[in-house]
């Protein structure tokens, strides 16, 4: 309906506190919500403060009687080459066995259970597990190095460690089990480890190592479950570690009550999803949107969620993506743009979808890092439906900057997550702190409170919480990206505050000179940083990656004179460096700063969440061979 986001942003606006309160009967509740926030509790103020829920009971067992035959997971793995389907009545009775063996080990209410699994059901089952017995997870995607493993287990100080034997990518198998042995030799807290042995590389198992799938299948065999343990509305659900940069992970901490309401509200206003639906979050249970949007969200109103052990493009081709959509009726994809990418460079005229009947797909939904519209048009040409960048982080949890399809579509503007969902009041900010102009560069920043669902906390460190997000604007939560917000009020996201260089004097957004490159047809996609010049400073270096079959010769020249032309000379932009690919996050993210520091002739570690640290030393070789720069 028009002007239904309107409505909606105005009637949280009026009374912040009776529009969460009408979110929140989306939820059972052991207790309900008397009141929606208390503003002295906390650094900043909780949410549902009075409220006792269960985020298992609401995700599975209110489900089992309205639609206990109905998928609740998907699992699709090209892999292994093998499909499960779990209902919501067999994943009861999984989350409920599951559930046992926690207490058998002792698992109470406040415990930490590190989950470090590959994209498997049992993934799913673990987390929902200890949720139901009050336990607090940590999920550690499955095969991160041993060093940052054992980092996160001193400080979780887990009683108990799920475990998969190994994961499967493309042409090898991870052997998770030297990686778990070498993380507890290297760290104070050692729990015990519960391995489910998969096929490809079953875990030797030493003396505090136990086999989860036996002990699993015999609760399973016997029927046992136990009860949904009553859980305070701002007790932890989980932990989700990210990078911190002084090297030690920050831990953000979700709480139960607002998580719940939140994300159950997003569904259907955001995403338009109904219950008995097929949404696919193209993620890992590792990262904020499995946690989210596989695991959480879609269950939470009954939907149909799909586990995915795959790639989008070599598992077996870059038509994966659209044969899962058309195979499991998905309505709604949500994947990173680095995904999009992939399957452009390899499909660039878009002819794969049109193999597959696509006729129930609705949205395709990107966030993770910044959507170039060169891939936003190329997804919208070989779709045919609407293609919405949106933008939240790992400490929100769901999305501060969106396209609210299920209230009412909004214009698309390509390059912008479009406007501000309800709770999250976004302005841009000089570095002084004082509000700037529209169409301003500028820091984005949150006004405080942060809605449900959003960070509280770190775990254990409030002090770092308050240095990290609330001290460098008085009253904000400083999001350290960098953007502006037009006119209309739609909101540019162009870079993390550390991407934003200084060209002369002249603050320059690295993000809007990477639209420029990859609008060129040519270029698949690219990195722009601010290399260090002795006369102004910094200088834009880019690096890009070439559509396969396109001719190099007079590319750089091409591509310095369009960004000359498009963001003007004052970009000082003058140098382009072919790569074969650049070196992400598992996640999807560029490591620009990184190439930054190759590009510099700087030493630098070797990222921890790299997916692909061969990329790296293209980088170097690409950086050494082109010589000087400036």
């Amino acid at each position: 309906m028009a002007g239904e986001y309107a409505a909606t942003m105005q009637a949280w606006r009026d009374d912040p506190s009776a529009f969460w309160l009408r979110a929140a009967d989306a939820i059972d509740w052991v207790e309900p919500p008397k009141a929606a926030f208390d503003p002295s509790a906390g650094v900043y103020g909780r949410w549902f403060p009075d409220a006792v829920c269960n985020t298992c009971w609401n995700a599975v067992d209110r489900h089992v009687e309205t639609r206990g035959d109905q998928p609740a997971i998907i699992h699709d793995s090209p892999l292994t080459g093998r499909q499960r389907i779990i209902t919501y009545r067999d994943l009861a009775a999984r989350v409920g066995a599951m559930a046992a063996v926690l207490k058998d080990f002792g698992i109470a209410k406040g415990d930490r259970v590190v989950v470090y699994m590959p994209m498997i059901p049992e993934a799913l089952v673990a987390m929902l597990a200890c949720a139901r017995v009050g336990a607090i997870h940590s999920v550690v995607f499955g095969g991160f190095a041993a060093r940052e493993l054992a980092a996160r287990l001193d400080d979780a100080e887990p009683a108990l460690i799920l475990a998969a034997s190994c994961g499967i990518e493309p042409g090898r198998v991870i052997a998770y089990e030297p990686l778990i042995s070498e993380a507890k030799r290297l760290a104070k807290v050692r729990p015990p480890v519960l391995y489910w042995q998969r096929e490809a590389a079953p875990a030797d198992l030493a003396a505090d190592d136990y086999d989860l799938g036996a002990l699993f299948a015999a609760a399973l065999e016997e029927g046992r479950t136990v009860p949904c343990e009553p859980m305070k509305g701002t007790d932890p659900l989980y932990i989700l570690y990210t990078s911190g940069t002084t090297g030690r992970p920050k831990g953000v901490v979700r709480d139960n009550a607002g998580h719940m309401v939140a994300l159950a509200w997003s569904m259907r206003n955001i995403y338009n999803i109904e219950p008995g639906e097929v949404f696919w979050a193209a993620s890992d249970v590792g990262w904020v949107v499995g946690h989210s949007y596989i695991v959480y969200a879609p269950l939470l109103i009954g939907a149909t969620t799909i586990v995915y052990e795959g790639k989008p493009v070599g598992t077996p081709d870059a038509g994966a993506f659209w044969r899962l959509i058309a195979e499991h009726k998905v309505v709604s994809l949500f994947t990173a743009p680095t995904a999009i990418r992939a399957i452009k460079k390899d499909d660039p005229d878009g002819r794969m979808p049109a193999d597959h009947d696509l006729s129930h797909f609705r949205a395709l939904f990107l966030a993770g890092e910044r959507a170039d519209p060169a891939s936003i048009v190329w997804a919208e040409k070989a779709l045919g439906v609407p293609v919405v960048d949106h933008w939240w982080q790992t400490e929100t949890g769901w999305a501060i900057v969106g396209n609210p399809l299920g209230l009412e579509p909004l214009p698309i503007k390509h390059g912008s997550p479009t406007k501000p969902m309800p709770g999250y009041d976004v302005v841009i900010l000089s570095d002084d702190g004082e509000p700037v102009p529209a169409g301003t560069l500028g820091n984005v920043a949150i006004r405080l409170p942060l809605p449900p669902s959003c960070l509280p906390t770190l775990w254990g460190d409030e002090e770092r919480f308050r240095s990290a997000y609330l001290d460098a604007f008085k009253g904000y939560y400083n999001t350290s990206d960098a953007g502006m917000i037009d006119d209309d009020g739609y909101v540019f996201v162009m870079a993390r505050t550390d991407d934003v260089i200084n060209v002369a004097g002249h603050r320059l957004s690295t993000g809007v000179m990477e639209d420029v490159l990859t609008s060129h047809p040519s270029v698949v996609e690219c990195a722009v940083v601010g290399a260090d010049d002795p006369i102004k400073g910094q200088v834009p270096l880019g690096f890009v990656v070439v559509r396969p079959g396109a001719e190099i010769d007079g590319l750089e020249a091409e591509l310095v004179a369009k960004v000359r032309h498009e963001v003007g000379p004052v970009a000082a932009f003058k140098h382009v460096i072919p790569v074969p690919r650049l070196p992400k996050t598992r996640s999807g993210k560029t490591l620009r700063a990184t190439i930054k520091k190759i590009a510099d002739g700087e030493t630098y570690t070797m990222p921890a969440t790299i997916d692909d640290p061969e990329a790296l030393a293209d980088i170097e070789i690409a950086v050494t061979s082109r010589g000087a720069t400036a």
